[in-house]
């Protein structure tokens, strides 16, 4: 039975039984593809327990029942996995990077703004995290600036209030406030520290916050979000 040129959408035939059956596929993949949404960019291993709907981009190398389906796009659908072949250009969402995500012709290339013939992309990305204030005057996020980023910059909101002082300052080491001072301890309180231009970082940076006026007494969280860039390799 023919299928759609584009999206791979099952046609009826001409005097067919059961067309239900065959509209019923269309509309099932069709649902799964619009608005593309995927659990997964890369696995090899499918889930244990998928839902109906659910959609992965199987990555190089795919076991159990995506063997040889590298590359594909695999949708959970009527209690089993159906495979269809990404165009170049399909765009989606990535679930677990929470990012936009676009299929090169090999791979789907998460954060890409844009993307050569063989996947080196110009990628966006932002990462969050919360960190617990430990006390003393500073108090490091390991290795929080990614390396190989350039940053634009760091945002951050206080979830629980940080006691001991009033204010603080967010940078790195010998640069104590690259990314603001004199921001707020109390629940609520927020900071969008913006670097002039991207920096580079050439290894994984530890992000500093420094107490002002006193020292922090081991309380309280700040949920901060760094916005970088990255430049990935072409493939051989």
């Amino acid at each position: 039975m023919p299928d759609t040129n584009r999206l791979g959408l099952p046609l009826l035939a001409p005097a067919q039984a059961q067309k239900h059956v065959t509209v019923n596929e269309s509309l099932a993949r069709l649902d799964a593809l619009v608005h593309l949404s995927l659990a997964s960019v890369g696995t090899t291993v499918p889930p244990g327990s998928p839902v109906e709907g659910e959609a992965h981009g199987v990555g190089s190398g795919a076991t159990g029942a995506w063997a040889g389906q590298d590359g594909a796009l695999a949708v959970y659908l009527n209690g089993g996995w159906a495979f269809l072949t990404p165009g170049t250009g399909w765009q989606g969402w990535s679930e677990t990077g929470g990012t936009r995500v676009a299929f090169d012709g090999q791979d789907w290339i998460e954060g890409a703004g844009a993307v050569s013939a063989n996947g080196a992309g110009f990628v966006h990305r932002t990462v969050e995290l919360d960190h617990a204030v430990t006390s003393g005057a500073t108090s490091a996020v390991a290795s929080a600036l990614p390396a190989g980023a350039m940053v634009y910059g760091v945002t951050g909101r206080v979830i629980s209030a940080i006691g001991g002082v009033s204010t603080l300052e967010v940078g790195v080491s010998g640069s104590s406030n690259r990314y603001g001072s004199g921001i707020g301890t109390g629940s609520g309180s927020w900071m969008r520290g913006l670097t002039g231009s991207p920096l580079a970082y050439y290894s994984a940076t530890d992000l500093v916050l420094t107490a002002e006026g006193g020292t922090f007494d081991g309380t309280g969280t700040i949920r901060l979000a760094i916005h970088f860039a990255e430049l990935t390799l072409p493939r051989a």
